[in-house]
């Protein structure tokens, strides 16, 4: 074998190996990406979120949190007597921190071309504000109210979807530090209480009395990225249950096995999430019994699916990698266009509909070629270097350290033979020396 396979094998070696992955759920990941995306550019167009196209695209975001709860059990759960907390939190933040930065510099780069009425901070952003909300936000620290350069009260006025990733940075520390050392009767408890803040949310119960201002929101889990007692409550009750239930599914290795279940699962997840608002507004309660069957039941019916799928096609295992590959930097990068198109909707109100049409159909292409460019020309390599300079050779080192330790303690057998040689000889030459001073004693006295 040539040295340069050699070195190859050893850096495999130094990772922790791969499991198989599951291909459908990856897919799952891509179709609830494509689905926020195509929701959000409808929400410009629409007169409010009662009466939205593609009107429960925001629960793609729960669906996220119950897929993150699945894959981190399934990842990680068996693997700690070979990895410590550092470098669990190296591997979450080589995989998810690159395209959060990433997204805040697209959203740097598209901020100015936003600015309208609708964004009423942008007209005379101080630079100072500017340039330490672009550190904050590159350092997901959530923006301070007085540091809100877009006028709209997120924790990142460059890239709004980065809140998601607040929350689950959040969850990836509570599972390194306690939830991976519960036992699955503790795990089952967390599950059902988290379906209670779920349903206390949902059915607009406030029983903690912490929503205010939620009006069109109400019956809805829409919030959770701004920094008030309120949406703090909604991104928890919103991230908690559906990682609890993935997690549970992951640790008691529950599945149901069907054909094509990529297939189902797309339809099933799509229908969901493009269903119209339930009944009017003096019915708005029903909206709210529906969600929360979509996020108790249903998507964990995804998941047992999901996790079941035996997919032997290799087109459709292909399309579903490219999804799941694709559905990251999508989701993350989208949001800055998005706000350029509430700009130009702001200033062409009275224009055809071919043209915002255009402009829509155009700006999805913008945000496809973005998301693309970024996996092959900056995250995947980006990510590779991080991993062979923070994880391969650190593993290196410390193989090379125990290696040595080994060796002082346990010498080669070869050298100990080297050392029973010297030994021996030595031996002999004392024996030797004995003789010839005895054959000496002995001429003396014969002399005598």
């Amino acid at each position: 074998m040539s040295d340069e396979n050699k070195e190859k094998n050893n850096n495999d070696n130094m990772r922790l190996k791969s499991k198989p992955r599951f291909e459908g759920l990856d897919g799952l990941r891509g179709v609830a990406a494509i689905t926020v995306v195509i929701f959000h550019i409808f929400e410009i167009f629409s007169e409010d979120p009662a009466h939205q196209i593609i009107n429960h695209g925001y629960l793609a975001v729960d669906f996220f949190y119950a897929l993150s709860g699945f894959v981190i059990s399934y990842a990680y759960d068996n693997r700690w007597n070979k990895m410590s907390l550092w470098d669990f939190y190296k591997r979450r933040l080589i995989r998810l921190h690159p395209l959060v930065i990433a997204g805040t510099c697209v959203g740097v780069c598209y901020y100015f071309l936003g600015e309208c009425d609708i964004f009423p901070n942008i007209e005379n952003v101080k630079p100072y504000a500017f340039f330490v909300t672009i550190l904050l936000n590159i350092l997901m620290i959530p923006t301070p109210k007085n540091f809100d350069i877009r006028g709209w009260g997120t924790t990142n006025a460059f890239d709004d979807t980065t809140w998601t990733l607040t929350y689950e940075y959040l969850i990836n520390i509570l599972y390194s530090l306690i939830i991976r050392r519960l036992n699955n009767v503790i795990i089952s408890i967390l599950t059902i209480l988290s379906a209670f803040l779920t349903i206390n949310l949902t059915m607009d119960f406030d029983l903690f009395k912490v929503f205010v201002n939620r009006d069109s929101r109400r019956y809805t889990v829409i919030g959770g990225w701004e920094i008030s007692s309120c949406e703090v409550y909604i991104g928890f009750a919103r991230l908690l249950y559906p990682f609890f239930s993935g997690y549970l599914i992951s640790r008691l290795k529950l599945k149901i096995k069907l054909p094509y279940s990529f297939i189902i699962c797309s339809i099933i997840l799509l229908i969901i999430l493009s269903c119209p608002r339930i009944t009017d507004e003096s019915k708005w309660f029903t909206n709210g019994i529906y969600e929360t069957i979509v996020i108790i039941i249903l998507f964990p019916i995804i998941l047992l699916i999901g996790a079941g799928d035996t997919e032997q096609n290799e087109k459709i295992i292909k399309i579903c990698k490219f999804l799941g590959d694709f559905s990251y930097p999508l989701y993350i990068t989208h949001i800055p266009l998005i706000y350029c198109l509430y700009a130009w909707r702001y200033f062409h109100k009275d224009d055809q509909k071919f043209n915002a049409i255009s402009v829509s159909v155009g700006s999805f292409l913008i945000m496809i070629f973005n998301a693309y460019s970024l996996i092959k020309l900056y995250d995947e390599p980006v990510r590779k270097w991080l991993s062979e300079k923070y994880l391969i050779k650190k593993k290196k080192e410390e193989e090379k350290e125990k290696e040595n330790n080994n060796i002082n303690e346990n010498p080669p057998k070869d050298d100990i033979k080297e050392k029973f040689k010297i030994i021996d000889e030595s031996s002999n030459d004392i024996e030797d020396e004995s003789k010839s001073n005895k054959l000496l004693d002995e001429n003396k006295d014969n002399e005598s």
